[in-house]
């Protein structure tokens, strides 16, 4: 099974010695992608308790006694489990520098913070996040290449033109059930598998937030989670969260960062060049899988009777987007954008001269011209579920 992935990972210890550090959500594919890539590497889990300990030690010596000398690399699963990984991997990569070090971790909020200061000029972090769309046909066996087509299909020449298409196989069908069931790799054998994405949001979610203490409150941190996701593409008043949950809004601030550096959801902040006329602060908030979404809130129903399909498609096109420029390394910067008269654009891609202003509809509509009004250089795109891919 192919990851887009697979050839950055490939090819960093031909570019660089630094660490290489994998992050992303429990569940995703980091030890299905790195022990692919490295299989004779010597493997640490570190959820594995006598192997916590052992790393916990910060003795090279205790190290040694445990390493195959014949191994190349070395794969430090789930290090943000340490009491401080970042002492334990400048250990290894400063006294074993012959090794080359591999590390995945859940929590990029915990890696970040306790590795940055320790290991600065010794890693390079890549994001993994759940399957885009071509990485899910393809490992279907729907097509056989991977692409970016969603992205490109923003992006493209001048010749760009937004009408329907008509696929090989059945769109309709595979997007539906992705809006339902998401995009994680368990669901390409297991389809429409309620009952692991109900486990995954009740226990599996909340695994490293509550092992590492970043929390303090279980309850209002699912709570807060179920508010969120039924307010998927709106945007978010960190005042009202608070009123309606009784807690402290620096807490909701805190614990939906936390929520997005573990790489459940993402906050979409808006555009503006004219701060009189247009709405500056609050962000909108979209989750990075639509079958996580739908399990915080139990509703697995068809989409036929939903009142929720637009706000669905919008989620999955925008995660989609965002996904895609990151494995491309496109230093696109990615807004909404709305006006005090109610004008908006769900999304819009900024890269020096370059503007877009993304329409995301599941049925075709007419374009917003205010956008357009305000930034006449601005290239507009209709996307819909039948011409987005």
């Amino acid at each position: 099974m192919q990851r887009i992935l697979d050839k950055k990972i490939k090819k960093h210890f031909s570019k660089y010695k630094q660490v290489l550090i994998l992050l992303g959500s429990r569940q995703v594919g980091k030890t299905t992608l790195v022990k692919k890539i490295f299989p004779k590497a010597f493997y640490f889990l570190v959820d594995n308790e006598p192997i916590r300990k052992i790393l916990d030690t910060y003795d090279i010596e205790t190290y040694k006694t445990l390493i195959n000398q014949d191994s190349k690399e070395i794969i430090i699963d789930e290090a943000h489990l340490l009491k401080d990984p970042g002492r334990a991997i400048k250990i290894i990569y400063d006294q074993l520098s012959d090794f080359r070090i591999i590390v995945t971790g859940s929590s990029s909020f915990h890696i970040k913070n306790k590795t940055g200061e320790s290991l600065a000029g010794r890693k390079i972090d890549y994001n993994i996040f759940p399957l885009t769309f071509s990485e899910f046909l393809q490992q279907k066996g729907v097509e056989k290449k991977l692409n970016f087509n969603s992205f490109y299909n923003i992006i493209g020449s001048k010749k760009y033109s937004p009408k329907d298409k008509t696929y090989a196989f059945d769109m309709k069908a595979i997007l539906d059930s992705i809006l339902i069931y998401g995009q994680y790799p368990h669901l390409i054998k297991n389809s429409n598998d309620e009952k692991y994405l109900l486990n995954f949001v009740d226990s599996l979610i909340f695994k490293d937030i509550l092992e590492l203490n970043l929390i303090e409150n279980k309850k209002l941190a699912k709570d807060l989670l179920k508010l969120l996701a039924f307010q998927v593409g709106n945007i978010i008043n960190y005042s009202e969260l608070a009123g309606s949950l009784g807690a402290d809004q620096r807490v909701i601030k805190r614990y939906i960062e936390i929520f997005e550096q573990s790489f459940i959801l993402f906050r979409l902040y808006p555009y503006s060049k004219n701060k009189r006329n247009e709405i500056v602060k609050s962000p909108k908030i979209y989750f990075y899988d639509t079958g996580i979404r739908n399990a915080l809130i139990n509703d697995f129903s068809n989409l036929k009777s939903r009142t929720d399909k637009g706000a669905l498609f919008e989620n999955f096109f925008v995660s989609e987007i965002i996904k895609q420029i990151s494995y491309l390394d496109e230093n696109y910067r990615f807004y909404y954008w709305r006006n005090k008269q109610g004008s908006e654009i769900d999304l819009v891609l900024e890269k020096r001269e370059e503007l877009f202003a993304v329409e995301i509809k599941y049925q075709k509509k007419t374009n917003n011209r205010a956008f357009a009004n305000r930034y006449p250089k601005a290239k507009l795109r209709m996307i819909t579920a039948n011409n987005f891919y």
